[in-house]
């Protein structure tokens, strides 16, 4: 699933694209993936421009005129791509497409057919919107601040791991960069959240905003089939750390990093740098 650095990369890329593009055509054949139907998007979109992109978390929020935003949330593999010509042939998992008055189109492609797409009214987000509703800070300084961070972990018996994946304690982080903060942290992946020392909660909030901040100067992670809205695979594979490193040696210690289950999903740790201290 794309987290917030490839989303944040998507934004930045549509941002170059779309904006001034005005819509004169929506078009489906899984009309599953726009909330409300075909009928609905045609209705409330053609003729509208596209104004700004902005991202909460894991979504993409459209904005257009008439104060419509379109919230996006690619799930799995969702992924957006620009045609200069409406007349290029329909390709593979292509779900969604927008046309615009300039002759170019804009394509939505998910194989999983995960991915939702929502109309409401600008500003109204928030309100509507359950994901976004109860979500967590953004993980950057001016947003997400140590004594909140400790209050929402201290609510938590489970494991660290699965509290950082909970979009409402902060907002973002998915399973890659939820192994990458807890390694540079040298915090167990299973320990429990509400014992965690203030500390370890300091440098897991630092290291959390160093991470993310990376990350998106390196345009995201391409483990299985992210790209940008120009079709480019992200940078920031190439520097992990024990994400999908089963076997190899911890660059902290060489010590063989390990793979486990936490609450159903895979996760890479180093069994030496990464010791619990609640058991």
């Amino acid at each position: 699933m794309p987290e917030l650095p490839e989303v944040e990369t998507v934004r930045r890329g549509l941002k170059q694209l779309i904006i001034g593009k005005k819509i004169v055509g929506v078009d489906t054949d899984w009309e599953k993936i726009m909330n409300g139907g075909l009928d609905l998007f045609r209705a409330q979109l053609i003729g509208h421009s596209f104004t700004s992109i902005d991202r909460r978390g894991k979504y993409l929020l459209l904005r257009l005129d008439g104060d419509l935003t379109i919230v996006s949330h690619l799930r799995m593999e969702g992924k957006y791509a620009l045609m200069t010509d409406k007349n290029e042939p329909k390709q593979r998992f292509q779900h969604v497409w927008f046309t615009f008055s300039d002759g170019s189109q804009l394509r939505y492609y998910d194989s999983r057919k995960f991915g939702r797409m929502t109309i409401v009214p600008t500003g109204q987000e928030y309100a509507e919107i359950n994901g976004l509703a109860k979500m967590g800070p953004e993980p950057v300084a001016s947003d997400f601040k140590v004594p909140d961070f400790k209050a929402r972990l201290m609510r938590h018996k489970k494991a660290v791991k699965t509290v950082l994946l909970d979009q409402n304690v902060v907002a973002g982080i998915g399973n890659i960069y939820a192994d990458e903060t807890l390694w540079m942290s040298k915090i167990h992946p299973e320990q429990a959240a509400n014992t965690l020392s203030d500390a370890q909660i300091q440098v897991l909030h630092d290291n959390i905003i160093k991470e993310l901040a990376t990350a998106i100067k390196f345009k995201g992670t391409t483990v299985h089939s992210f790209v940008d809205a120009n079709g480019a695979s992200g940078g920031f594979q190439n520097k992990l750390e024990v994400y999908g490193k089963k076997g190899e040696p911890c660059p902290r210690c060489g010590t063989a990093i390990e793979k486990i289950k936490v609450n159903g999903r895979g996760t890479h740790f180093c069994p030496h740098c990464q010791v619990r201290t609640d058991i």
